[in-house]
């Protein structure tokens, strides 16, 4: 017993010493200027806060100026447009929390935006901290849906009115004006001043269920608005994002971070489990029987040497049709790092406040950036001239 303990402890200590020694080191390659890192708390609402944190880096690139723009805003504007659309579909469309970044680019391009501090603090209207959608949404959602599925004959206009009562109760009521460094704008001409032009903003996506260079609304129920992406090989895909990045860019992210390899502390690897269990000393019959957490140690043990699967459009077109990549979360991509053995990342900033080992910020490889997205939002002049020509745009 003594002599399997000690076998088990010297075990442990190899795995830990492992994981020391496979720890990333990052080296920056390109890290284009950000504005502060924010916290979603309980909300559905990553969209709003990662595309938002696009265009905030957009309006500092164009112009130099820092702005927080307001998630409550679009979040009271998107949250109204989307139930409208669910009572026209009589409950047969999806009513939720979720959205895309298509949402703030509408928003900001029809109802226009105002600064964080022209709506209260997110969260203070019902004593949080920070925004907790729990019962909001556990009031709104049923709300909605007994409009959407009333048997009446006519609806009246009034649950108009009733459901901004509840949007405005949690988030707060848009405002008509407000005042802004000693300047009295509208959302609309607050929009007009921020010097950004918001036709320059395209999605870009990659599947074969579609033809290539052409643009389709990507099918996910939170693309409830049915906005377009262009529609490019996969390895044009992440040229545009590498080209955006290089020359001074962020891309506006979703995919899916439900993957074992995204972890808590800051990092994204796709990794090949069939080739992790033969570095790790696991055959698949043992790996098999191990526990998650053991699993997991195993795993982190290997850390930046972790062997990760090579993307294929195939395999891409295969897990979207199967459900197994998902669109559920939106992040802002900023930079590129390497690791000390040279494999590239890209530097992401989450809205989970100032967590994981890099405060705020996930080190996420190209290869799960490649396998994961869904699709994203990009300035069109970030993207090389060859493929705007084969888009048309």
């Amino acid at each position: 017993m003594k002599k399997i303990f000690t076998l088990a402890l010297m075990a442990f200590i190899a795995i830990g010493a492992n994981a020391q020694n496979n720890k990333p080191v990052f080296t920056t390659v390109k890290a284009n200027p950000i504005t502060s890192v924010k916290d979603q708390n309980r909300s559905g609402t990553c969209w709003a806060y990662s595309t938002l944190s696009f265009f905030e880096a957009e309006i500092l690139k164009k112009t130099g100026k820092t702005y927080d723009l307001c998630e409550s805003f679009v979040a009271n504007k998107t949250y109204m447009d989307r139930a409208i659309q669910v009572v026209r579909y009589h409950g047969d469309c999806q009513f939720s929390q979720g959205g895309a970044a298509s949402d703030v680019h509408y928003v900001l391009k029809h109802y226009g935006i105002c600064p964080e501090d022209a709506m209260p603090f997110p969260g203070s209207l019902y004593g949080d901290s920070l925004n907790n959608f729990g019962e909001f949404f556990s009031l709104m959602s049923p709300y909605v849906d007994a409009i959407a599925k009333n048997k009446a004959k006519k609806i009246s206009t009034q649950w108009k009115p009733g459901l901004q009562g509840i949007l405005d109760a949690y988030l707060g009521k848009c405002p008509e004006t407000f005042t802004y460094e000693g300047k009295t704008y509208t959302p609309q001409s607050f929009m007009n001043s921020l010097g950004i032009n918001i036709d320059d903003y395209v999605s870009i996506t990659s599947y074969t269920h579609h033809p290539f260079y052409t643009s389709f609304p990507v099918e996910v129920q939170d693309n409830w608005r049915f906005e377009p992406s262009y529609n490019v090989p996969m390895n044009e895909m992440m040229q545009i994002i590498d080209n955006a990045i290089m020359n001074g860019y962020t891309v506006a992210w979703g995919g899916d971070v439900s993957e074992e390899g995204f972890t808590r502390q800051g990092l994204a690897y796709s990794y090949d489990t069939k080739k992790a269990e033969q570095l790790s000393g696991s055959d698949m019959a043992r790996w098999l029987k191990l526990t998650p957490a053991k699993k997991k140690s195993l795993i982190d043990s290997l850390g930046c040497t972790i062997p990760e699967i090579t993307p294929t459009q195939e395999r891409r077109q295969e897990r979207f049709d199967n459900w197994e990549l998902t669109d559920d979360h939106g992040m802002l991509i900023y930079g590129i790092a390497k690791d000390q053995n040279g494999k590239e990342y890209y530097m992401v900033k989450n809205s989970w406040g100032e967590t994981g080992e890099y405060k705020g910020t996930w080190y996420m490889t190209k290869t799960f950036i490649c396998d994961n997205t869904m699709d994203y939002m990009v300035n069109k002049n970030a993207i090389p001239k060859d493929i705007r020509k084969k888009l048309g745009i």
